[in-house]
């Protein structure tokens, strides 16, 4: 009889420790969804910090990848369906944000390649993965974003275009006004 209370009060034991694991937020789950990489803990641990905010333009995927001492990070942002309409300037101080979050969380990451990728519509029967495959989305924005790089000197540096890609056509739709 002491046997079995000893194993009925091991199973509640067992039981509630189980029922009181933490849930994964959503936050945790966009990490662990999003994140690629050689380094893909580093990746998630990214994610965790950027995906506790909701961001008006979408960050759909985050790589880490180490090569001998050097750390890279990429982060991809989706170029259409902004949760909220945004400025150009807009768009840039959501760049610096990430960047900004990216390199407190891994700081020793070198370097942070940014990019925004709109989708390009292929056909019915066009062949998209494989050795064939055409292109589903186009880079419309890039930039690489050192670690000493101070936040005033990317913005001037994004603002002016030095050492960064703006797609011409893709701003002149993807943006609303400056009011």
């Amino acid at each position: 009889m002491a046997a079995a209370i000893a194993a009925g009060a091991l199973i509640l034991g067992i039981a509630g420790a189980v029922s009181q694991a933490a849930t994964p937020s959503i936050a945790d789950l966009d990490a662990a969804a999003r994140a690629s990489g050689n380094r893909r803990d580093i990746a998630e641990r990214i994610g965790e910090s950027v995906f506790a905010t909701e961001w008006p333009a979408e960050v759909s995927h985050i790589s880490a990848n180490e090569l001998g001492n050097h750390l890279i990070v990429g982060i991809r942002i989706w170029g259409v369906k902004f949760h909220t309409p945004l400025t150009r300037d807009e768009f840039v101080d959501e760049v610096i944000g990430l960047v900004g979050k990216t390199f407190a969380a891994v700081p020793s990451a070198e370097e942070i390649d940014v990019w925004a990728s709109v989708p390009i519509v292929v056909g019915k029967e066009i062949v998209v993965s494989g050795d064939l495959a055409r292109p589903t989305s186009r880079t419309v924005f890039s930039l690489t974003v050192r670690r000493d790089e101070a936040d005033a000197k990317l913005r001037t540096r994004a603002d002016a275009g030095d050492g960064v890609f703006w797609d011409q056509e893709w701003v002149r739709s993807a943006f609303k006004e400056t009011t």
